[in-house]
């Protein structure tokens, strides 16, 4: 659907502008809350309630319920024009096309775009304010005239006619603009000792942020200290086990290196006896060989001893 086919949908029928907390009747159709609130408040003086689309008639006040999902879409569609966000409040009067309201018709409850606006303030005299959809607040729901007193007494928004022969007839009261300035006033004066409170408030959260920091740091270095003075440890104990290792070493070599030299000594005396051996083998004469005496032939078992333990070491 087209944005301009969208927006139609989303028209309230009563103020001709986009939908504000729409709210929906038991007939199906759809209004601005404020807007059906001002209508059925219109109708009660007769005692018989009607949709202003179709007439349905209720026997007593209807109810009104919240339609979230077409909220919902008149949130998405705003969204998706920028400027159409900054002003919901369109001219009542330029149906054909959507044209911004510069200003709105308390008494008309209707809102005007700049041409409209010049044409109605030629025929009449009426209280304007800023675009809005909303008329209902802006009304004596008694009297339904334009709120534009108020009662400090009641603390509450009059129209002239509350004033002069409502409850609040002789009561003390003020134009709405000059209540609003001195509200406004004390807001500010309000505001003013709200200030420092913030303040102090911001310096205790920085402060108490500045301690966790602290306290986070100091737990590091403890962690960082006892983690280096175990890796000390450590290393200290690993070179205590090496020097050892290596003493062991040395002590191991210096035994073997005399069992080796004594061996060796013995495999040189072998090697000479192998060597006769092998040249008498060699010799033909079997007289000289018989009359050899340099050659002793020992039994198996008979020989000399070559370690004792078979070449192994103690460790």
């Amino acid at each position: 659907m087209a944005s301009a086919e969208l927006r139609d949908e989303l028209i309230c029928s009563i103020c001709l502008s986009l939908y504000t907390d729409p709210v929906s009747l038991r007939c199906g159709h759809n209004f601005c809350r404020s807007c059906i609130v001002s209508v059925l408040d219109a109708q009660e003086a007769g005692g018989v309630y009607s949709c202003p689309d179709c007439r349905a008639e209720y026997p007593e006040r209807p109810a009104l319920e919240k339609n979230r999902k077409l909220s919902n879409i008149v949130e998405c569609f705003l969204s998706t024009q920028p400027d159409m966000e900054k002003t919901r409040t369109f001219c009542s009067y330029c149906t054909k096309s959507p044209v911004p309201a510069v200003k709105s018709c308390l008494q008309c409850e209707n809102s005007l775009c700049e041409d409209h606006l010049t044409v109605h303030n030629r025929t009449m005299d009426h209280v304007l304010t800023e675009p809005t959809s909303s008329f209902g607040n802006k009304k004596c729901s008694i009297h339904k005239k334009v709120l534009e007193y108020y009662c400090s007494e009641d603390d509450t928004c009059l129209c002239v006619s509350c004033c002069l022969v409502g409850k609040h007839r002789g009561h003390q009261v003020e134009l709405l603009d000059e209540a609003s300035e001195k509200k406004k006033k004390k807001l500010r004066k309000y505001l003013d000792k709200l200030n420092p409170q913030k303040a102090a408030i911001q310096t205790r959260i920085q402060s108490l942020k500045g301690k966790i920091q602290e306290k986070a740091s100091e737990k590091r270095k403890n962690m960082n200290k006892l983690f280096m003075n175990i890796k000390e440890q450590l290393e200290i104990a690993e070179n205590k086990v090496l020097s050892e290792i290596s003493r062991q070493e040395i002590k191991m070599e210096s035994q073997i290196d005399d069992r080796i030299k004594k061996m060796e000594i013995k495999e040189d005396e072998l090697s000479r006896k192998m060597h006769h051996v092998e040249e008498m083998c060699r010799v033909t004469d079997p007289i000289r060989l018989l009359q050899e005496s340099d050659i002793t032939v020992c039994s198996p078992g008979d020989d000399e001893d070559t370690g004792g333990d078979g070449g192994q070491t103690n460790s």
